[in-house]
């Protein structure tokens, strides 16, 4: 039996708390900030805004008390990447160096550019951390869909303690020591899928869908080599299997947000109306990496001048196609 105690009352927070419920006899919290938040989920017994229709079992505690950290034995970031070093340093004085922390966050840090378990280890003394990632929707996982992800960490041990006490028969975890490369493709893949959405907006068809997830993911790569990762990673779940999952989905709030530009609707319009929209924050960050470390990132530099440039779409596709004609890359 682990004392776990998830970050984030959102609907990934939520799903692990339901999985891990799942795996019998763990003692589950889940902590939101906003106690309000907590009311409506013990109100209607679900949280009718993120997982409508999916009981959240009153086994699992939930309180706005930080502090229910002390003497856990798994600590789970379930928030969106903006607020992670926030809740770190909220949070770090109630962790002591046994507890195995879990990053299920995908994005880089904004200004920083550093990845989400760089910013955590910086708040929070560790060797102990994981990065949970992989094609999984909350939506599907709380709902005990078949789902297969990955536990990253260069502790073994840790990742295979995440391993045996999340694992079952609808969530297999596959294990990992590449965390570079598991962010890096959980971060990026969420420019893909907004680029990819853009184009299902504009009314492009599954030709042009499939040539920005093949020539994405090798963009996705270039940067993760850069930075240290293994290429291999890049063909995997934390890869190419969480890029499709986000750029076919109509789950996928990134995906979602692309259609809505590609309709027309500005990109801060398209942001407020969908919610957290993690690739939004990302391009900016990774399009400021890649020149940091000059890699060349055609798709990742034209959705950055349309979301914050105020670029044209339609020139912007124009541009990739136009690129001088090269030798395939693989």
């Amino acid at each position: 039996m682990a004392n776990i105690v998830i970050l984030g009352s959102g609907g990934f927070g939520l799903s692990l708390a339901i999985m891990a419920e799942r795996c019998g006899q763990h003692k589950i919290t889940v902590w939101s900030k906003f106690q309000s938040e907590i009311d409506e989920i013990r109100s209607h017994g679900e949280h009718i805004h993120k997982l409508p229709g999916v009981p959240v079992s009153e086994s699992i505690a939930m309180t706005s008390d930080i502090s229910c950290i002390s003497g856990c034995d798994i600590l789970i970031f379930g928030i969106p990447s903006a607020f992670v070093r926030d809740v770190a340093k909220l949070a770090a004085p109630y962790t002591d160096e046994k507890m195995t922390i879990v990053n299920t966050g995908k994005g880089l840090e904004e200004g920083s550019l550093k990845m989400l378990s760089d910013v955590i280890t910086e708040e929070i003394r560790t060797d102990r951390l994981v990065v949970l990632s992989g094609p999984s929707h909350a939506e599907e996982v709380a709902r005990c869909i078949p789902t297969t992800i990955v536990a990253a960490s260069e502790n073994h041990d840790a990742a295979e303690y995440v391993q045996k006490s999340f694992a079952n028969d609808s969530l297999r975890i596959y294990l990992n020591d590449d965390v570079k490369g598991c962010e890096i493709g959980g971060a990026l893949k969420n420019i893909i899928a907004l680029c990819v959405g853009i184009c299902d907006g504009m009314g492009y068809g599954d030709n042009t869908k499939a040539a920005l997830m093949t020539r994405g993911i090798h963009e996705i790569a270039r940067l993760g080599k850069a930075v240290g990762a293994n290429i291999n990673t890049f063909s995997g779940l934390t890869g190419l299997g969480d890029l499709i999952v986000t750029c076919t989905s109509m789950h996928s709030r990134n995906r979602r947000a692309g259609i809505l530009i590609g309709q027309g609707i500005s990109p801060e319009e398209a942001v407020e109306k969908v919610g957290t929209v993690e690739g939004y924050s990302c391009c900016k960050a990774a399009y400021e990496l890649a020149k940091k470390l000059n890699v060349e990132m055609p798709i990742t530099e034209q959705l950055n001048d349309v979301l914050f440039n105020g670029g044209d779409v339609r020139k912007a596709l124009v541009k990739l196609m136009n690129r001088p004609q090269i030798y395939e890359e693989l």
